[in-house]
């Protein structure tokens, strides 16, 4: 019997719910990993604002992950390590400055922060998508914290190299970075020395029209 690779994505309630989404579709079209997700009560708010309704970000979670778990169901079995041991890693995406202080100071207040620490005394990749602006000297300290611990801060910081055409270009490029972290092959962006864009296809065109041809 093949054992697929297994992940757990976590949405919390922080703005860019389009990168978590992405990043499930993207890992389900590969059908060799099971994913399971822990969806937080303010990724859903945040969801309504900038995605769809409940029932369609529920619904399109559910036809891309193996289970789904909300952040207060501190039953679940990801709250083990015993569960968890042979999982290959976690990622947050995006994740809250709430969320990524609970870990840094190991506040084991919902599945979200549990699960992510029992990755990091597991050993185990944690990625942390933050995305938020600006950052305050003690969120910086919590980053640290995190990171000191064995997590990887990997904030939802698009490059525009690859000149962009879209806010598909942007997303997955984001993602891909993410996946790039997992070890997972994947070609969402256009690496530096890929290639060159054409002049006339470069961003500032968007912007300065002529001017820059």
């Amino acid at each position: 019997m093949t054992i697929l690779p297994k992940l757990v994505v976590g949405i919390s309630g922080a703005s860019g719910i389009i990168y978590g989404l992405r990043l499930l579709d993207y890992l389900s079209k590969l059908k060799d990993y099971e994913t399971y997700v822990i969806l937080s009560k303010n990724a859903v708010k945040v969801a309504v604002h900038e995605c769809c309704s409940k029932e369609s970000f529920v619904k399109i979670i559910k036809s891309r992950c193996r289970e789904l778990y909300v952040s207060n169901d501190l039953d679940s079995p990801l709250s083990s390590t015993s569960f968890i041991y042979n999982f290959d890693s976690m990622t947050i995406i995006p994740c809250s400055l709430k969320t990524l202080a609970m870990i840094a100071n190991s506040i084991q207040g919902n599945l979200l922060s549990r699960a992510a620490l029992n990755f990091l005394r597991l050993r185990k990749p944690l990625v942390l998508v933050i995305r938020e602006t600006p950052i305050s000297t003690i969120d910086i300290i919590n980053m640290f914290k995190a990171s000191l611990s064995g997590a990887t801060i990997l904030p939802a910081s698009p490059a525009f190299y690859p000149n962009p055409k879209n806010l598909s270009d942007v997303v997955d490029y984001v993602v891909g970075k993410v996946l790039d972290v997992l070890g997972i092959e994947n070609k969402l962006y256009r690496r530096w020395g890929e290639g060159r864009t054409t002049q006339d296809k470069y961003l500032c065109v968007q912007f300065f029209g002529q001017e820059c041809l």
